[in-house]
């Protein structure tokens, strides 16, 4: 049936369930010294996906460790790699290997990072459901190779100036390769007002000493979210944001206290937080029919993309 009023995500983990997950991951992950991370990654993965319901029906993650592990492996060779001549440079003393070694780390990341993306979105979206239908990500490697290099350079060239319009532009690409089931996802950003919501969120944080920060991670915040809309036999289901400044206040400065007075412990707390205030936030609005979902999208287990994006700490979705 289709929906006539907007809808919410919810979220339903506790703290509690999240540090029970995440004490068996670390201690197994140093037992293992570090084998057991993809392992870790995929329960704590699974965990809040199925935390999180809409229309009352959670959402799955389908990944395994297995899956993950030998994009874990593939992605540390890669890391390896990449910082080894900079590494000899510094044991060695060496300031010319340093010096090329630095180039090589930064050169090599710009060169893979549309790979990285394409391949981690590819990954992510078809290990994720709802109601069994998958998502997908259609996106053309070349294209999107293209378009980020294209970016790279305005954005040099500019000093930073065309970082905003980089965003919005790989935003609309990106998003805009996404399907659910018979699902299209677009997003209609514009980079000026990406980039003035960015100046005056650095300019206004400054001159605060820091306070306006949360009114500017809500303003991106909302500007992410009231742009992206859904696709779905010409109805246009528009998403919604209704975050607000003080309530990023109250979330991020009371999870930094938990935090520090447990010495870490409460993390799990944290992000539970985050999480139910995220989603508790986000409006899809009226016109989404499950009813009339259809499994479109192909199955894809090469998990190197999304390994590394955690490794860079990437989060695209």
């Amino acid at each position: 049936m289709e929906t006539t009023t907007p809808q919410k995500l919810h979220f339903h983990g506790t703290g509690a369930a999240l540090f029970g997950i995440q004490f068996v991951n670390i201690l197994l992950t140093i037992v293992t010294l570090g084998l057991y991370y993809p392992w870790a990654k995929a329960a704590t993965l699974r965990y809040m996906y199925q935390e999180t319901d809409f229309l009352g029906t959670r959402f799955v993650f389908h990944g395994t460790g297995k899956e993950m592990f030998w994009g874990f492996i593939k992605a540390a060779a890669i890391i390896i790699a990449l910082y080894s001549v900079y590494f000899a440079g510094i044991f060695l003393n060496n300031i010319t290997l340093i010096i090329v070694g630095t180039v090589l780390l930064f050169g090599g990341l710009l060169l893979l990072m549309p790979m990285i993306i394409h391949g981690g979105m590819r990954y992510r979206m078809s290990r994720t459901s709802w109601r069994s239908i998958h998502f997908g990500y259609r996106g053309n490697l070349k294209a999107l190779m293209f378009l980020f290099w294209k970016n790279v350079l305005l954005t040099i060239v500019t000093l930073g100036i065309y970082g905003s319009w980089m965003e919005i532009n790989l935003r609309q690409y990106i998003i805009g390769s996404v399907r659910f089931g018979n699902v299209k996802f677009n997003y209609q950003g514009n980079g000026l007002q990406l980039f003035m919501i960015h100046f005056r969120g650095i300019f206004l944080s400054i001159i605060t000493l820091g306070i306006y920060f949360f009114w500017y991670t809500k303003s991106l915040f909302n500007y992410y979210i009231d742009n992206i809309q859904m696709e779905q036999e010409d109805r246009i289901i528009k998403l919604e944001s209704s975050a607000t400044g003080g309530g990023f206040f109250g979330v991020m400065i009371t999870n930094i206290f938990i935090i520090l007075f447990t010495l870490g412990l409460g993390a799990p707390w944290a992000t539970v937080r985050v999480m139910n205030y995220i989603l508790s936030n986000i409006n899809i609005g009226e016109g989404f029919n499950p009813e009339i979902l259809l499994q479109t999208e192909e199955n894809y287990t090469n998990a190197l993309g999304e390994d590394m994006m955690d490794a860079l700490d990437l989060d695209l979705v």
